[in-house]
């Protein structure tokens, strides 16, 4: 939410128009924008203005545009039901609404405002508007009745006083009531009366006696004028009886009666009764009681019972606002004769209020070594009750090294009273209490803070003896590494400390080599980057100095350790990626689910949990058939091997560290799955063949792998010779003699590095070649312990078992070796 505020100050000149409605009536409509504060303006207007009216523009006044009114959906929020002021977004002025009736608005309170906001949204703002609603003389003195009667009697001696209704106008300052005129006045003078509070009523006095023989009756009017421009002015008939032969006026018992009542007297309750009796019988004798020449404030809290004479409570009695009220109460019987009599009415006082506590001085801070009796504060401590209730008494905390003093009326001394030490304290929270005698009572409390000021007696402190920071590796020079601070209990200059950095040695390098030290903050900053496989933790002092003098200092012991930083991407081990040949794992159709392939083996040099490897699988020829062990990197099948499984599959490999970022490196294998050579051979010149890694052969290459082949088929065809020797051999032993011994054959060992080699430990394999070398077969069984090899005694040679051995592991080296120079070639 933005509120948008604005300090500067405008102006603008009032506005005053006139137009004539009637004769002798003149409405004056003036606009006065009296005041934009930063986010608030406050217009002027007449009561009763037209609607439609132009009460100000505030894009002028706010600094706002037109547009911003319309973007921002200009509103008008009133916490009232009613709008009396709306807003035209389009012009971006503010115009009357509803009918303004000052008086219907706010009586007689001055002076009368509207007050609401104007938002905007996107961004939201709130502008403040004030609007002061003018008086106008639009009202004129009314009188509540139309006709007053009174009945005198013939025997009224001159001066005898009538009161007369007052008048009401609802204008306020000089729109309001300001005089009485009566006519005519042959035998009565008017006297106006102005009450404490300004409003004025009027009494009529007999000037001459009344004859009722002559005149029984008198027609008179009183008209009331108000103090406007023009003037208005209302009027009441008075209409005066002259009664015969009553010539006994009501007598009050007493003069004036007097009465004590406490404050906050509940309404309703009857203070006094007062009593006038009259000689006459009749009616000319029945006594009516009434409240005259009282003003407004005075009737709105007392009452007087017609019939009874009983005075009770109407309204909220406060001693603090008059301790004393004077009634006139005025005894009128149906002859018309009347009587008065005050009421002095005493009001007494109630513990309501509590003492009030105003500090007059207050020295601060004061030194530690201040003596005692030094004054510290004056403080005036006064309650407006009045007797015991307003009498006072002050105190403070007694453990406190003061105490307080009255030093004359209303004042008390808060003085030292004990040593002051601020090293043990060096601020004090004085509370100071005021009760009075009130029952119950009431008290009042003040809190003063002291501060104690300081010398120097204390070198500043570490707050451990020792700290450890830690800094990431290959960060910049000048980072901050860490900050030590070392509180001195003295205060200002004495207590300012300074930070240095101790000579010392660090791996025979002087540590300023290493860090720096801020002398006013206390930071260590790098002096040059670290390597944490370099450089793992060094140590160094720093020295913390104040500003006192002499100067005291202290040291403190900083180990830095350096933080490793995931800079080092995995290393593959195994497999060994080279350029020049091609790696691939065989394996056979009849393995189970489970089966190890190989094992992928990474070392990170980072360490902690930058060095924390897991592997994946990134992109595969059959993903459901190999899964990665996510922490071993183990490669298994996930399955059982199928016929539909194609011979060749390439794995990718990929090894993460768990560092933020994490790094990685990929590593990409080749599997055959097969049970002979030849089906292995066949399928694995394919990868030579694959558009994906071999789509730029050259000529020389084309040449290569033919040379290759070539050789292939020759190794082939020697392999085949000589089995086809050993069948015809076979045959021919079988048909000679029926039993042979069988001669167990134990083919070479192939080492199988920790399970992952390429070949299990010992396999029976049989090869057989064609003229295409792309589709020779060879073929291997599972692991066996022996091997059997039966002998052709159709053949036209006869070998020996050693040569029978040195023949097959010719070729066997013969194989190997053309699978070493093939992958080569690739």
């Amino acid at each position: 939410m933005a509120v948008l505020c604005r300090e500067d100050t405008k102006r603008t000149t009032s506005i005053l128009r006139g137009r004539t409605w009637q004769a002798h009536h003149i409405l004056v409509l003036f606009v006065f924008v009296a005041g934009v504060a930063r986010g608030q303006v406050r217009y002027s207007i007449p009561e009763e203005m037209t609607k439609g009216s132009v009460v100000g523009n505030i894009v002028q006044d706010l600094g706002l545009d037109a547009k911003r009114l319309k973007s921002g959906r200009a509103r008008i929020f009133t916490e009232d039901s009613r709008e009396y002021i709306g807003l035209n977004a389009d012009k971006g002025t503010l115009v009357v609404k509803e009918r303004i009736d000052r008086e219907e608005l706010c009586a007689q309170i001055t002076p009368c405002s509207l007050h609401f906001q104007i938002i905007l949204d996107n961004p939201m703002e709130f502008h403040r508007i004030d609007v002061e609603i003018l008086d106008i003389n639009d009202n004129a003195p009314v009188f509540n009745k139309k006709e007053i009667i009174f009945e005198i009697s013939e025997l009224a001696v001159p001066g005898a006083r009538y009161s007369l209704d007052s008048a009401k106008d609802a204008d306020v300052a000089s729109n309001t009531l300001q005089s009485y005129t009566l006519q005519p006045n042959d035998h009565f003078t008017l006297k106006t009366i102005t009450r404490p509070d300004n409003t004025k009523y009027a009494e009529m006095v007999l000037k001459t006696p009344l004859d009722r023989e002559k005149n029984e009756e008198h027609k008179l009017l009183l008209t009331a004028y108000d103090g406007g421009n023009p003037q208005k002015s209302g009027t009441i008939r008075i209409n005066v009886i002259v009664l015969d032969a009553n010539d006994n006026a009501p007598a009050f018992t007493q003069s004036l009666y007097r009465v004590s009542v406490p404050e906050n007297t509940s309404k309703g309750t009857i203070m006094l009764r007062v009593s006038a009796t009259d000689a006459d019988q009749g009616t000319n004798g029945e006594v009516m009681y009434s409240l005259s020449q009282s003003s407004d404030s005075i009737s709105d809290l007392f009452d007087i019972n017609a019939d009874t004479g009983d005075i009770v409570v109407k309204g909220l009695i406060d001693f603090e606002k008059s301790k004393t009220y004077e009634l006139n109460v005025e005894a009128r019987d149906k002859g018309g004769l009347t009587d008065t009599s005050k009421v002095l009415i005493e009001v007494l006082d109630v513990n309501d209020n509590a003492p009030v506590i105003s500090v007059i001085s207050f020295s601060n801070p004061v030194p530690e070594d201040a003596a005692p009796e030094t004054v510290i504060a004056i403080l005036n401590v006064k309650d407006v009750d009045s007797e015991k209730n307003g009498r006072v008494k002050c105190s403070i905390v007694s453990h406190f090294p003061f105490k307080i003093k009255p030093s004359s009326s209303n004042l008390y001394s808060l003085v030292t009273d004990g040593i002051l030490d601020r090293e043990k304290e060096s601020e004090y929270n004085i509370t100071v209490t005021a009760t009075d005698e009130g029952s119950p009572s009431l008290s009042t409390n003040k809190t003063m803070t002291l501060k104690i000021s300081d010398v120097n007696d204390n070198a500043p402190l570490f707050p451990q003896k020792s700290y450890t920071a830690y800094i990431m590796e290959n960060s910049s020079p000048g980072v901050s590494i860490f900050a030590v601070e070392a509180h001195d209990k003295d205060a200002g200059n004495n207590a300012r400390v300074s930070y240095f950095l101790d000579e010392f040695s660090v791996n025979g390098v002087a540590a300023t080599e290493y860090v720096s030290v801020s002398a006013e903050s206390g930071v260590i900053l790098a002096a040059r980057s670290f390597d944490y496989e370099q450089i793992k933790e060094f140590h160094i002092r720093v020295r913390s100095q104040d500003g006192g003098s002499p100067p005291l200092s202290s040291n403190v012991s900083v180990k830095i350790v350096i933080q490793d930083l995931n800079d080092n991407s995995p290393q593959i081990l195994y497999p060994v990626q080279t350029s020049g040949s091609l790696v691939a794992e065989m394996v056979p159709r009849t393995a189970d689910v489970g089966y190890l392939v190989t094992k992928v083996v990474a070392v990170d040099v980072d360490s902690g949990q930058n060095a924390w490897l897991s592997y994946k699988l990134q992109k595969t020829t059959d993903r459901a058939l190999f899964e990665v062990g996510a922490q071993n990197g183990e490669i298994r099948t996930i399955r059982q091997v199928t016929d539909k499984d194609a011979v060749k599959q390439k794995l990718t490999v990929i090894v993460e560290d768990n560092g933020q970022p994490s790094r990685s490196a990929t590593v990409t294998l080749n599997v055959a799955l097969a049970d002979s050579f030849p089906e292995v051979l066949s399928e694995f010149t394919d990868f030579t063949h694959d558009k994906e890694y071999n789509d730029n052969l050259t000529f020389y290459l084309v040449l290569a792998l033919a040379v290759v082949s070539f050789l292939f088929i020759v190794s082939i065809i020697a392999i085949l010779s000589v089995k086809c020797y050993r069948w015809r051999r076979e045959r021919m032993f079988n048909k000679s003699s029926g039993n042979l011994p069988v001669i167990p054959y134990y083919p070479p060992l192939y080492a199988d590095v920790g399970g992952t080699g390429t070949l299990q430990h010992v396999y029976n394999y049989e090869v057989c070649r064609t003229t295409d070398s792309r589709k020779s077969d060879l073929k291997y069984n599972q692991p066996c312990s022996q091997s059997i090899i039966s002998l052709d005694s159709a053949g036209t040679q006869t070998l020996t078992h050693r040569q029978m051995d040195k023949l097959i592991l010719d070729e066997s080296e013969k194989v190997s070796t053309f699978f070493s120079d093939y992958a080569q070639i690739i």
